[in-house]
Parts: structure tokens; sequence; C-alpha cells
């Protein structure tokens, strides 16, 4: 289906469908966000990545990303923790590009432990990166979408800020914040052509799940296909993994003319997991 709808959006008159955009996409140095980054790119708009790692590899990937697509990326390191920081990288953004007109939230952290252990520290940073540094990057760019008729937001969420699991208190309740804050912006930018919209991922295959795959096996000493089946996929109903280029293609989906009606959404892109 989502084939079907980019198709839709695909390129016009030879004109793709986001030419003329620029987006910014936190946390795009790598898996989701990046795999989100490339499809906007591949469609025709102006990208802003921003995230961590080597200044070389990300260098290679931004002036590749930009080559291959015949568009404008930049790259920002702006510590999505720090309110300034952000304010700072829309600026950025803007005159580089003109206008910012498709925010993609997607940087995020995750810590596990139990209620009574779970570090002070560690609820403060989740709630920072995963929750406020979205309210800061919409705030920056919300009113200028709408006075220009044209915005679209989207939160990457997750399965988890529909439903709980045991041990993630921090990342289950600012996912769920993040959802209910989708809402609210799809209200307010209702009758000004801004969408807001949550994509709830399930288990995504990118390096850091593989990674972690791999950990779970060596220390647990088991199979690493056991560990798949049984903690990676035990409550995807698909037993397979979502990937990158499936988050990548609804989000050009939601950025085009034909998503114009859909906002205030919670999609769930999740192997029918929280259907249960």
């Amino acid at each position: 289906m989502l084939n079907a709808l980019v198709s839709e959006t695909g390129p016009m008159n030879g004109r793709k469908p986001l030419e003329g955009r620029s987006a910014i996409v936190t946390g795009s140095t790598s898996g989701i966000g990046l795999g989100i980054a490339q499809a906007l790119a591949r469609a025709g708009a102006a990208v802003m990545l921003n995230g961590f790692g080597n200044p070389a590899d990300i260098e290679t990937l931004r002036s590749s990303l930009a080559d291959d697509n015949d568009i404008d990326v930049a790259y920002d390191s702006a510590d999505m923790s720090s309110r300034d920081a952000i304010l700072m990288m829309v600026e950025r953004a803007a005159a580089r590009f003109g206008q910012v007109d498709i925010v993609i939230n997607n940087a995020g952290i995750q810590h596990v432990a139990p209620i009574g252990k779970f570090p002070a520290e560690k609820w403060d940073a989740i709630m920072a990166i995963n929750l406020s540094a979205a309210f800061h990057l919409v705030q920056a760019t919300f009113d200028a979408m709408c006075t220009r008729g044209y915005g679209r937001i989207i939160n990457v969420a997750s399965a988890h800020g529909l439903i709980a699991s045991p041990f993630k208190s921090a990342y289950v309740a600012a996912k769920h914040g993040l959802v209910g804050f989708t809402k609210a912006i799809a209200l307010e930018g209702a009758e000004f052509g801004v969408t807001s919209n949550a994509i709830c991922p399930g288990y995504v295959w990118t390096p850091l799940v593989e990674h972690q795959i791999d950990d779970q096996a060596t220390s647990n000493n088991i199979a690493r296909d056991a560990v798949i089946r049984d903690v990676f996929l035990k409550n995807q109903p698909t037993k397979r993994f979502a990937t990158v280029e499936e988050m990548g293609a609804l989000s050009v989906f939601l950025c085009g003319d034909l998503a114009a009606s859909m906002t205030g959404a919670a999609i769930p892109v999740d192997g029918g997991w929280t259907a249960h």
C-alpha cells in the first residue's frame, strides 16, 4: 500500500513531490532518521541533517546525499537537550534554505531499569531529548509555517507511545507525551495548512538493533535467531522487523499534498504489535 501511496506523490511533469521544500530531521545520521532524510531527499526536499558521529563520516554522508539527489543538504550538530542549540539550528536552516517547511522529530535515547532504580538524571535526559526537544523545534518553526499556509510536522514516537512495557518508564512516558503533543499541534495548525502526525514504529532493523541482538546473544549464551524470535519480535505478529525504508516512504506521503487531511494521527508501523 505504501508503494501505491508514494507512486501517487511521485514525480509529475518532471517535478519531484517535495521539490522546493526544506526539512530538518533530528537524529538523522543513522537509523530511522537517516532513512527518513534519504527518502525526503529523493523526493526533492532540501535537508538539514542532525545527530552525532564521526565528522568525516557525516561529511561523506552529507555530500553523497546532496550529489545523488541534486539538492542542498546541510548538517548541524545541535545538542537536542539544549533549547538554545535547537533555536540556533533553526536559524541556520532558515538562513540556508530560506525557510523550514518540514520538521521531523526523530532524535531519542533510551534507558531500561525498574522504577525504583531508575536514575533521575536518565529520566531528565530522556524527557529532554525525546519530548522537550520536539516542543522547542516545533515552537521555533510553527508560526512561520502557518503564515505560509503549509507545514508538515512528523514526530517519530514508538509503539511505546500507544502501549507500555515494564522497565521503560521514562521512554514510555515521553513517547505517550509526544503522541499527545502531536494531537495538540494538529488542532492548532488545522486551519493553516499545517499537519502534525506521529509515526509509531515497533522494532525497526537498524545497525543499533543489530548490535543489540548480538550483545544479547553473547551475554545470555543463546542463539541469535532465538534472540530475534523470543525477545525482539515476540510482540510483532508479522515476525519481521520494520525497515527504515518503510518509515521514509510513509514520511514522504505524509509530507505530500495527498496527505493534507491526515493530521493528529498516531500511525502504528509495528507489524500488528499494538493490535493485540
